[in-house]
């Protein structure tokens, strides 16, 4: 009996033995409910810059969102009215991302030696030839006439050229008066009553709130695209710090999705779009809601990005190649397109 009851004793005391090593040290078998649910991560806020006018059109979306729900969309907003002031707040790191001008993103890559990350295209082309009672319908109607701009010794001129060259024209075949600013043009249009000129939007938009007459002749985007070649007429484009992209891929990636997503909704409801546009102070409702038609904004990247960005570089830098930075960037400068 005695012998009996030592051996249970000692079987007692192994399974304590055991079930206290089981607590104390045994991750593999946690009792149900021990283990702590780590926190979700916090939402990593992307500062975002932009500007006056159509590229800066299509955050509608995405600045609707962050003032409506700011956790699931952790958006900044900064907008300016050139680039020149965003351009030192991405260089200190107090901007994440920008939409810039297109050959702005290839200068600000090649002078920084490779700081910058093409995410996305934003805006195609946004100049047009407009016509007030001359009776321009194709780029053919040009020849013999004179055509005034701004823009000369910049994007506007190169692209123009590049077209008409393209077209069959010879230096002669169009005269072309280069003056200061869109808002001179309007103001010699309407003096002269008639005239035929190259304008961004969203000037042509306030000059026909001047000029009844004033009609679209030609989207210069269409006119690219109709010559079949490897490239898009771009004129807006999202670009982020490599520090940032780098460290913050899940960010970024959800950043694309959702400006994908307010660039469709800015084509697709110009009216509630525009007053978005307006409250971002990025252009007046009225103006952005008979503009957005115009704008070609347009949301592109990937391959499809870097295809059609090589191909516009290459146009600017056989023309000048200043207007790019010197050189066509490298592969590294596209984002998950390589």
């Amino acid at each position: 009996m005695r012998r009996l009851l030592a051996m249970l004793l000692a079987v007692l005391l192994c399974l304590t033995l055991f079930a206290a090593c089981t607590k104390k040290g045994d991750p593999q078998t946690p009792p149900d409910g021990d283990q702590e649910t780590p926190p979700p991560a916090e939402p990593v806020t992307v500062r975002i810059g932009g500007m006056t006018g159509p590229t800066g059109m299509g955050f509608a979306g995405l600045y609707k969102n962050a003032q409506e729900n700011p956790e699931a969309y952790p958006y900044e907003f900064q907008i300016v009215a050139t680039a020149d002031e965003l351009t030192p707040n991405l260089a200190t790191g107090s901007l994440d991302v920008a939409a810039v001008p297109a050959n702005l993103a290839s200068v600000l890559y090649n002078n920084s030696e490779g700081e910058y990350r093409l995410l996305a295209v934003n805006t195609l082309g946004v100049l047009s030839i407009v016509d007030l009672n001359v009776g321009i319908e194709t780029l053919e109607d040009l020849k013999g006439k004179t055509l005034y701009s701004a823009g000369k010794g910049s994007v506007p001129e190169y692209a123009l050229s590049y077209i008409l060259a393209q077209n069959g024209f010879e230096e002669g075949d169009v005269t072309i008066e280069w003056k200061s600013e869109a808002g001179e043009i309007v103001a010699l249009l309407n003096g002269s009553g008639e005239g035929v000129a190259m304008l961004p939007q969203p000037y042509v938009t306030v000059a026909q709130n001047q000029l009844a007459d004033l009609k679209i002749a030609i989207d210069l985007t269409e006119a690219w695209d109709a010559l079949g070649v490897d490239s898009r007429m771009i004129t807006g484009v999202l670009i982020g710090r490599k520090a940032f992209v780098e460290a913050n891929p899940e960010a970024i990636d959800k950043l694309l999705e959702d400006y994908k997503a307010s660039i469709d909704y800015v084509n697709a409801q110009p009216a509630e779009a525009a007053q978005q546009i307006e409250a971002l102070n990025v252009a007046k409702a009225p103006i952005a809601q008979k503009a957005i038609p115009h704008c070609n904004l347009y949301f592109m990247q990937g391959a499809e990005m870097k295809e059609a960005m090589q191909g516009y570089l290459q146009v600017l830098l056989d023309q000048n190649a200043k207007a790019v930075g010197g050189k066509l960037p490298d592969d590294a400068f596209y984002y998950a397109a390589n």
